[in-house]
């Protein structure tokens, strides 16, 4: 058998996310590229009782793959297994980039149905962590799987689906890396298609007030509200058959430099005097980008994010997002939060899949950002109590303060996934301290 020194590693590195909010010091990161070699650091593992953590991008705010023994990069199983173009299916390995993954499936002329805004995260992680695009007709990524490939403590390799290992499917696809190594992910896709992209400014009220009409009327809708303003941004998507548009370099400047480099400054000149926030914001909010592009959909859902921040994001049932950021005004305007970044406002089909935030619940997601270096509790902790009085469901990769203790209330599956983990599992190889405190209730 082989060990971990066997594996491509580093020793006593130093790790953290992408906003540097979560720093580990593992004893040692390894980079399997097979399988073969993920049995065999798992194996390893096993003699030697060490914990083991998986990572992708590290775009998760949690410490979720936080550990003082093995971290384990899947950055070297990357690409695609297999292809079934007639069947619109694709088998990739699990550390694939969505980026990469979206201009891999085009060359096949097909396409994954929805996505995120971000696109830099592994589909692993993607899915382990209940990642999610906007529309109302659309679930969360892990709705797309169809099927997964896992490592379990024991070093077992188990290819599980909706009629293999069933059980295990349903609490793999949303599982926090608790469960085992995702070696391998197959997707059910659709055809390449073209979209339209389209931005306004429009006062908040009326924007809450046209909800329904809004996601009625396209495949894609969201909106933005600026703090300390009654303004929003509100973006959709929808199927065209018009032409690529190729990005002139007025729209590279609105979209990067603008969106980017002067947010950065603008956000710098916040996090030294917090006084500020509430000009900046209102600078942003009067500066709302009116635009139009065609492109296809993997190149549109995501938007290019150079300036870091922390992040939490909530849960709600759908009808809930009116009022919840009525309430959030409210409370702003109350407290006077030094906070610059918008308030993101998207909505998801609900789905079956055991810990995903959206489990049998059509869901509006609501997401509050921090420039990184700016002091984040208070503001979160104001707003996350108020997700909370609406049956709220924290987003597992984004900064929340919930427990065993209230989070087992919120999924009706929460027992039948402890289940599963106790018995693939036993030595709780898979956890860290986080994800004990998520899972175990304080005695």
């Amino acid at each position: 058998m082989l060990s971990v020194e066997d594996v491509v590693h580093k020793s006593r590195y130093r790790w953290s996310n992408w906003s540097g909010v979560c720093v580990t010091s593992p004893q040692t990161i390894v980079y399997p590229s097979t399988v073969e070699e993920v049995v065999s650091v798992v194996q390893s593992c096993a003699v030697r009782g060490q914990n083991l953590r998986v990572v992708g991008a590290g775009h998760s705010f949690t410490p979720l793959a936080a550990t003082h023994d093995v971290l384990m990069s899947l950055d070297r199983l990357s690409g695609l297994v297999d292809v079934q173009v007639e069947e619109r299916t694709a088998t990739v390995w699990a550390g694939t980039r969505l980026k990469t993954l979206g201009e891999l499936l085009h060359h096949h002329g097909l396409a994954q149905e929805n996505l995120g805004d971000i696109d830099v995260q592994s589909i692993a992680g993607a899915i382990s962590t209940g990642t999610h695009g906007t529309g109302g007709n659309f679930g969360t990524i892990a709705t797309q799987v169809i099927g997964l490939t896992v490592v379990l403590a024991s070093g077992e390799v188990v290819d599980c689906s909706e009629t293999s290992h069933p059980e295990l499917f349903y609490a793999l696809r949303v599982s926090l890396g608790a469960l085992g190594v995702l070696v391998k992910v197959k997707l059910r896709l659709v055809p390449s298609f073209r979209m339209v992209y389209e931005s306004r400014r429009m006062p908040l009220l009326e924007c809450l007030n046209q909800l329904d009409e809004l996601k009625a009327d396209h495949r894609h809708f969201e909106f933005y509200w600026f703090p300390h303003t009654d303004m929003a941004q509100v973006k959709w998507m929808d199927e065209t058959a018009d032409a690529v548009q190729v990005r002139s370099m007025k729209k590279y400047f609105q979209d990067v430099v603008m969106e980017n480099r002067v947010y950065g400054a603008l956000s710098e000149l916040c996090r030294t005097m917090p006084t500020l926030c509430k000009t900046v914001s209102r600078l942003s909010a009067n500066n709302v980008p009116v635009s139009r592009t065609v492109d296809y959909s993997h190149r549109l859902f995501a938007t290019q994010r150079l300036v870091r921040f922390n992040e939490m994001e909530y849960n709600l049932p759908s009808a809930a997002m009116r009022e919840t950021v009525l309430e959030m005004e409210e409370e702003v305007r109350r407290a006077k939060f030094a906070v610059h970044f918008p308030v993101e406002c998207r909505f998801v089909r609900g789905d079956d899949i055991w810990l995903s935030p959206a489990y049998q619940r059509d869901s509006a997601y609501i997401a509050v950002h921090m420039y990184k270096g700016m002091e984040y509790e208070p503001y979160f902790t104001a707003m996350e109590r108020i997700f909370r009085t609406k049956n709220g469901r924290p987003h597992w990769g984004k900064l929340h303060t919930q427990r065993a203790e209230t989070l087992a209330g919120l999924y009706p599956r929460w027992n039948d996934f402890q289940r599963i983990r106790a018995i693939v599992d036993p030595s709780g190889m898979f956890l860290n301290d986080y994800l004990n405190a998520l899972f175990h209730p304080t005695p």
